[in-house]
C-alpha cells in the first residue's frame, strides 16, 4: 500500500504518521479523521488524527457520527455497524460495552443509519423494507416510541408498523421523509423544529407526526434546533431556531419559527445545517452559507454572522456536509475541501488551524456521504476510486 502518485498533488498536506495507511483498491472505502473519543473513529484505538486514515473494509455504504463517540455505517450487503461509547446501549448491540473497532448489529437489511447529539444517546436506522427502527436513550420521545420517559433499549425496536421510510435525519429531534413525499417530525421540539405551528408553547411529541400536508419533500436536514428541507421544485424552507440567522430570511436574532417558511431561490440542490448555520448548493454549482460565524464555517474568509445567503466562491460544488464548526463540501472533479473550526483534527487538513475560506484536502476521487449530526466532533466519509 502506499501514495497514488497520480492522485495526489505535491502541494496538498497529508499527516505522515497515516503515510502508507491508505489504500487505493476497491470501492467505498471508509475514512475518518478528528476527535476519537471512546474509539469512535473505529481504528482500535483513541488516539485522534488529523488526516483521513481508513477503516478496514471497502463495501462501506451508508455513515453516521455522534458527538457522544459512536459511529454507525451500513454496508452494501445490507449489515449494519456501530462502534465506540456504548454508556445505554445506543450501539444496539444489546450490551453496554465500548468498542474502538465496527462490530455487528444483526440484521442484514439495513439501509440509512442517523444518530442523536450526546445527550441523547440513541439512534434510528431505516430497513431495505422500508421499516423505521430505534434504540439507545429516550428522554424526550426522541425514538418515536410513544414513550416519553427515559426508557433505554440496547437493541432496535421498531416504530409502528409503517413501510414507507425513506431518510431520517436526527439531532435532538427527528425529521423523517416517507416515500410518498410527505415529512414526519418528532422528539424535542423547545424551538418549534417540528414544525407543527405551534407557535410560542412548543411541546415535546413522542411519536411521528406529519408537517404540513405537502407531499414534495425532497431532501431534509437538521441542525442543533433549526431544520433545512428542500422541495421538488427547488425551493428551500426553513423553520425552528432562527437566533443566530440560521434560518436565512435575514430576520431578527431570537426570531424563531415553528413551521416552515421559504429562503429566496428556486434552484437549490443540497442542504446541510451545522450548529446555528446553514449551507446549500444550488443546480448552477454555487455554494452559500449563512448563520453563526465564530470559526469561519461560513466560508467567506472572516467571522462575520450572515442572516441570509452568501456565497462561497466557486461555481462546481455538488455536496456539502456541516458538523459542528467545521464544513466539507466536495466539487464535481472529486475534490474535498474543508473550513472552519478545529476541534481536534476535524477538518482533515493535518493540522489544528481553523480556516475561514475552503482549503483542499488531498485526494480528487471523494465522496462525502454523511456528517449531518450538527455537534459531532470528528466526521466520516466514503471514498470511491
Amino acid at each position: 500500500m502506499g501514495l497514488n502518485q497520480n492522485t495526489w498533488k505535491i502541494n496538498q498536506w497529508y499527516d505522515q504518521a497515516v503515510a502508507g495507511n491508505i489504500s487505493y483498491s476497491g470501492e467505498n472505502e471508509l475514512f475518518t479523521w478528528g476527535s476519537n473519543y471512546k474509539g469512535s473513529l473505529g481504528l482500535n484505538d483513541e488516539n485522534f488524527r488529523s488526516s483521513p486514515v481508513q477503516v478496514p473494509g471497502t463495501i462501506w455504504n451508508y455513515l453516521s457520527a455522534s458527538a457522544g463517540g459512536r459511529s454507525y455505517a451500513t454496508r452494501t450487503d445490507g449489515t449494519l455497524w456501530a462502534w465506540g461509547n456504548n454508556t445505554t446501549g445506543e450501539l444496539g448491540l444489546n450490551n453496554r460495552t465500548q468498542y474502538s473497532s465496527p462490530k455487528q448489529v444483526p440484521g442484514t437489511t439495513w439501509d440509512k443509519v442517523t444518530s442523536y447529539g450526546e445527550s441523547t444517546n440513541s439512534a434510528l436506522a431505516v430497513k431495505t423494507d422500508g421499516t423505521l427502527w430505534a434504540w439507545g436513550r429516550n428522554p424526550q420521545g426522541q425514538l418515536g416510541l410513544n414513550q416519553p420517559n427515559n426508557t433505554a433499549y440496547s437493541s432496535p425496536v421498531q416504530v409502528g408498523s409503517d413501510t414507507t421510510w425513506s431518510s431520517i435525519y436526527a439531532s435532538i429531534f427527528t425529521l423523517a421523509i416517507k416515500t410518498d413525499g410527505t415529512l414526519w417530525a418528532w422528539g424535542n421540539n423547545n424551538k418549534g423544529q417540528l414544525g407543527q405551528n405551534t407557535g410560542g408553547n412548543p411541546t415535546h411529541i413522542s411519536s411521528p407526526v406529519q408537517v404540513g400536508s405537502e407531499t414534495t419533500w425532497s431532501k431534509v436536514n437538521v441542525g442543533t434546533s433549526h431544520c433545512m428541507a428542500i422541495k421538488t421544485d427547488g425551493t428551500l424552507w426553513g423553520w425552528g431556531a432562527g437566533s443566530n440567522g440560521d434560518l436565512g430570511l435575514n430576520t431578527p436574532t431570537n426570531t424563531h419559527y415553528s413551521s416552515p417558511v421559504q429562503i429566496p431561490g428556486t434552484t437549490w440542490s443540497d442542504i446541510s445545517c451545522g450548529n446555528k448555520n446553514s449551507q446549500g448548493v444550488k443546480t448552477d454549482g454555487t455554494l452559500w452559507s449563512w448563520g453563526y460565524n465564530n470559526e469561519g464555517q461560513l466560508g467567506q474568509n472572516s467571522v462575520t454572522l450572515y442572516s441570509s445567503p452568501v456565497q462561497v466562491p466557486g461555481t462546481t460544488w455538488n455536496h456539502v456536509e456541516a458538523a459542528k464548526q467545521t464544513i466539507h463540501a466536495t466539487k464535481t472533479d472529486g475534490t474535498m475541501w474543508a473550513w472552519g473550526g478545529r476541534d481536534e483534527g476535524a477538518l482533515g487538513l493535518g493540522d489544528y488551524v481553523k480556516v475561514s475560506s475552503p482549503i483542499q484536502i488531498p485526494g480528487t476521487t471523494w465522496d462525502i456521504q454523511n456528517s449531518h449530526n450538527t455537534d459531532a466532533q470528528y466526521v466520516m466519509y466514503k471514498f470511491i476510486k
